[in-house]
């Protein structure tokens, strides 16, 4: 009767994390939940050889899923309203030159540098003024070291394909300089030149190649927080 109960709760508990509007750690929860019943299934088929097992393990499972993936998923919201805090100061500040913008994918959390604020035309080096939204940044990354960064390069389709793929392996490599003198860990960032292989925005006018000029800086967790 016991690891019906257990079965039972495990159940109930996925339900009410998939059911109606989720915050991003409901989301992590649900998902943990699932990926764990399934994980439990396994292992349980494998111990016990029957059914009655195998329905254990997946209540265990998804459980234990369960309660990782809202840890996860609750580390990555509290990440993603520090960063957009630590970033709504500099935007005070300077509201005509918005330079980083940030957005939410499950438990990705995406911060782009505009490309012709952060860098002069055809140049790798950080412009000085964006060193304090790159400070603030790499204070939220300090702060939640359980996450895995990629610093990716694009650029506009103006200029042949090998420049731009060099230009945005340089400043996807300046950025993530800048963010190791600034305390975070190398060993947790890599760096990724996509040049004009993937596009935001149309490339037949200004605005649309101004979008494409940029570095994005992507976070996800490794680990629950």
């Amino acid at each position: 009767m016991k690891k019906y109960l257990i079965l039972l709760s495990a159940t109930v508990f996925l339900a009410t994390a998939c059911a109606g509007p989720q915050t991003k750690t409901g989301k992590g929860a649900a998902y943990g939940g699932a990926g764990g019943a399934a994980a439990g299934a396994g292992i349980g088929q494998a111990i016990g050889g029957d059914t009655e097992s195998t329905l254990l393990g997946a209540g265990i499972g998804a459980a234990v899923g369960a309660a990782a993936g809202a840890g996860i998923g609750r580390m990555m919201d509290n990440q993603e309203k520090a960063m957009r805090r630590e970033l709504a100061a500099v935007e005070a500040a300077n509201a005509d030159e918005r330079a980083a913008t940030i957005r939410r994918e499950g438990n990705l959390l995406a911060v782009t540098l505009r490309g012709d604020v952060t860098f002069a035309t055809g140049s790798a080096a950080v412009q000085p003024g964006l060193h304090d939204e790159l400070s603030r940044i790499a204070k939220v990354l300090r702060d939640y070291p359980q996450t895995r960064i990629v610093v990716e390069g694009h650029t506009d389709n103006v200029g042949s394909d090998a420049a731009n793929m060099d230009l945005s392996r340089r400043r996807a490599d300046a950025v993530k300089n800048l963010l190791a003198q600034k305390g975070v860990a190398p060993s947790r960032i890599q760096t990724a030149a996509l040049g004009e292989t993937m596009p935001i925005a149309p490339n037949d006018t200004a605005a649309g190649r101004q979008r494409n000029r940029r570095v994005e800086i992507k976070i996800e967790p490794t680990e629950a927080g």
